[in-house]
């Protein structure tokens, strides 16, 4: 059985404590970190784990320079999320962008506007565990965040009266040289150098930007479509009006763009567009969510394959009602209530 497939346990013969809220307002990544310090420290533990001390501080160190060269604007948070983790490990956390996810947007079943499915999958454990939902606030207003402690970015994110959105990997840039396809691990250096080189942002911190500054959803989508990015990546995007919705599939300059109602999962969907698949699953999990998505609710659409050991959140978003239902999950199952936030 292909490992990233299998089916956790539902973990339904326990009570399970409910995803923390936490208020944090203007203060960032920083206050993130501090309202869960616990859980933050953990998150480099198990980085340290996976690639060791010198591994994690070695990739810290690359990670701060290309952020640095890349002139982010949340440069100042991440520092101050450094220099209370006392060790490496928080520049590079924020740069990690190797998961899969399976996203959808649809219009709300009960005619209020339109919603976002996402799941979130990613290898660390103590993710589901870390989960927070981030009350925020930006310059056109007050957000929610679907988080961790001390990440800067936005993965997945409710903007009540503007817009949901959430950020899918793409596949892996896939280079040949003539009939000769590069193995996959070559392909990773490759495109970790190219993307050292560029100066435009990361995705996450466009995201970021966009759920502080953008004040409805034609223009976080004009943003997100125009905004030169330094890596690709997938964007699903559901505004309050009818049929405002979107997947958007960015490269690194340009945007192709899939309206409403729509799934993406981890490989594109434009024709011609191929590359190294992030999971073996990526097709069952799409076909899966194009099945379910119209009528899905409280979170009954997230079963295999959309469910799997590697998935570390669930959530249901509505822009215009400004409710949002999250849920969290380790390698065995749910570690956290259904949870919803209003």
């Amino acid at each position: 059985m292909d490992k990233h497939s299998h089916m956790p346990s539902m973990n339904t013969h326990k009570a399970l404590p409910s995803v923390p809220e936490v208020l944090i307002g203007s203060g960032g990544a920083a206050a993130l970190f501090d309202a869960a310090v616990e859980s933050a420290q953990a998150q480099i533990d198990d980085a340290n784990r996976r690639f060791t001390r010198a591994g994690v501080a070695l990739a810290d160190g690359r990670s701060k320079a290309w952020l640095e060269r890349a002139d982010s604007p949340f440069l100042d948070e991440i520092d101050a999320v450094a220099r209370a983790a006392g060790r490496p490990g928080a520049w590079l956390l924020n740069c990690s962008y190797e998961w899969g996810c399976t996203s959808a947007v649809t219009p709300d079943p009960a005619g209020q506007g339109m919603r976002l499915l996402r799941t979130l999958d990613w290898p660390f454990h103590g993710l589901g565990r870390a989960l927070m939902g981030a009350r925020m606030t930006g310059a056109v207003g007050d957000w929610f965040n679907i988080t961790w402690p001390g990440f800067a970015g936005v993965l997945t994110a409710n903007c009540p009266g503007r817009f949901a959105v959430a950020f899918n990997q793409t596949p892996m840039f896939a280079r040949r040289l003539g009939p000769i396809a590069f193995p996959m691990p070559l392909d990773w250096v490759l495109n970790r150098v190219a993307m050292g080189k560029r100066r435009a942002l990361p995705p996450a911190h466009l995201l970021r930007q966009v759920c502080d500054e953008a004040g409805d959803y034609t223009e976080a989508k004009q943003r997100i479509c125009e905004t030169p990015l330094a890596a690709p990546c997938f964007v699903t995007l559901a505004g309050v009006e009818p049929g405002e919705g979107c997947v958007i599939e960015r490269h690194e300059t340009g945007a192709i763009v899939h309206e409403a109602p729509s799934a993406i999962t981890n490989h594109w969907l434009t024709e011609g567009l191929t590359g190294h698949a992030r999971t073996r699953d990526t097709h069952d999990r799409l076909g899966r969510m194009q099945d379910v998505m119209e009528q899905a609710s409280d979170l009954d659409w997230v079963t295999a394959p959309i469910l799997n050991s590697h998935t570390r959140l669930a959530a249901e978003m509505n822009p215009a009602t400004g409710k949002s239902l999250v849920q969290g999950y380790e390698k065995d199952g749910a570690v956290s209530s259904a949870t919803p936030f209003a």
